[in-house]
């Protein structure tokens, strides 16, 4: 748990919490040092600023933070690096939640992606508030971190072998089972469309299946899409369409940091995660618009277009994980730009046709403060898949609704699961807001957590 502490050889700075509304009687109450001292400031007293108070000998007394408002995960998120270095104690009155949340929203504001650049930024360090889970505190910071270190990993230092490794240090952890299936041995096992992907890279295509708990308990299934490095294939992006695509992979981080969490703390479920991993790169053999090929399932794929290949290598993977009937199936991917323009870069566009469980998500959402907003499986839409020459082709016609119609391919490779979402993700913080750093970052992965805790857990 990065800057949060059990037990410290100093007295720790008192963090007093005053709620907005009481705050002028507060300070009447102050004695006339302290309301002078706060005048002299010309203090802001409004919701979520705080200011440092002297003791008598010239150091920090205590710090004043002004609460307006509920508790939530991001309250203290700007504290951490606005305060001066130290240790500090919360004096609140707090749930257990609030200050477990309180604990990874502080931790989680210290995370800087230094692997490439010296940083010596220093930040306060917050004693763990009464009543928060350690566990669950260190848990969620671990898994976040994770995902937020392999999306900002340069596709140089991360592509598929390497996005390989990765599975194998969480499935490592907690003994899981796991098959990497790597190359031609793709068309072997019958992942046909991974393969074509894949192909023409020189990290050679795989698909990452990890397995993980009681073979009797529910089955809950991940699937998260890996594409390492997306040059749009020989349909080739521009320039500044590539610049932002190491974070192609974000389905396949966030869905190992969901699993990392999953059996650290050992939920009673029958866990399952595959991962498609490749690079959509172009050379002789890259695979070509027009082309038609055999999906897993058996249904034929006409290529529209190479760089709607995201969902190929997911209709693969989802197909093998819908023959075994789960429980669950959650599939995460920065599938389209067609997501970012209808929800933005900051909410999950979520699509399921279960209407209970998308209450139970959009619930969870809201409670730990991790947007989703879903968006229609329109049957109607159905049309603009349509092929002259196969059952289905990847790239939606007339270039409307494509986030919907990308769900509605999906959506033909699931049949059996009893129930189905499809995530489309940003991945990406492309602004910085408390806590949340420019950068890779887990969308979703605290709410669904908490879902699967609370439907399967003990």
């Amino acid at each position: 748990m990065p800057f949060i502490a059990t037990e410290v050889d100093v007295p720790p700075i008192p963090l007093i919490v005053i709620e907005k509304k009481a705050y002028s009687g507060w300070l009447e109450g102050q004695p006339e040092m302290v309301r002078n001292w706060i005048l002299a400031q010309e203090f802001d007293a409004s919701g979520g600023k705080s200011l440092l108070l002297p003791d008598p000998t010239g150091g920090i007394g205590l710090v004043l933070f002004i609460k307006d408002g509920d508790w939530n995960i991001w309250s203290l998120a700007e504290l951490p690096a606005r305060l001066p270095g130290g240790f500090y104690t919360l004096r609140a009155d707090l749930s257990p939640k609030e200050a477990t949340d309180l604990a990874i929203g502080w931790s989680l504001a210290t995370y800087m992606f230094d692997r490439f650049r010296k940083n010596e930024k220093k930040f306060a360090t917050l004693m763990l508030p009464f009543g928060a889970d350690a566990a669950m505190v260190a848990r969620t910071v671990k898994a976040v971190m994770m995902v937020r270190d392999l999306i900002n990993l340069p596709a140089g230092d991360l592509g598929p072998t390497a996005l390989e490794a990765a599975a194998s240090q969480v499935a490592g952890e907690f003994e899981a089972e796991q098959t990497n299936i790597v190359g031609d041995d793709l068309l072997t096992y019958h992942f046909p469309m991974v393969h074509a992907v894949g192909r023409a890279a020189a990290d050679a295509p795989r698909l990452i299946d990890i397995t993980w708990g009681d073979k009797s308990a529910p089955k809950v299934t991940l699937v998260g899409k890996g594409v390492c490095f997306d040059t749009g294939g020989l349909d080739i992006k521009p320039s500044s369409g590539m610049l932002m695509m190491k974070k192609d992979m974000g389905g396949a981080a966030t869905v190992l940091g969901l699993a990392y969490m999953i059996m650290d703390a050992g939920l009673p479920v029958r866990l399952r995660v595959l991962i498609p991993a490749v690079e959509n790169s172009i050379s002789g053999n890259a695979y070509r618009p027009g082309d038609i090929l055999q999906s897993r399932k058996g249904k034929t794929v006409e290529i529209g277009n190479t760089d709607a290949e995201g969902r190929l290598i997911l209709a693969d993977a989802l197909a093998a994980a819908d023959e075994e009937a789960p429980e669950l199936l959650i599939d995460m991917a920065t599938l389209t730009g067609a997501a970012r323009v209808a929800v933005g870069t900051e909410i999950a566009a979520t699509f399921t046709d279960d209407d209970a469980l998308y209450a139970e998500i959009a619930a969870h959402a809201e409670r730990e403060k991790d947007p989703v907003w879903r968006l229609p499986l329109w049957s109607d839409y159905r049309h603009m898949l349509d092929s002259k020459f196969a059952d289905i082709n990847n790239s939606g016609s007339g270039g409307f609704a494509g986030a919907i119609t990308a769900g509605l391919f999906l959506k033909e490779f699931v049949e059996n699961a009893k129930s189905w979402v499809h995530f489309d993700i940003m991945a990406y913080n492309n602004r910085a807001r408390p806590g949340r750093p420019v950068g890779g970052e887990a969308f979703a992965l605290r709410a669904l957590f908490a879902l699967i805790r609370d439907r399967y857990g003990r």
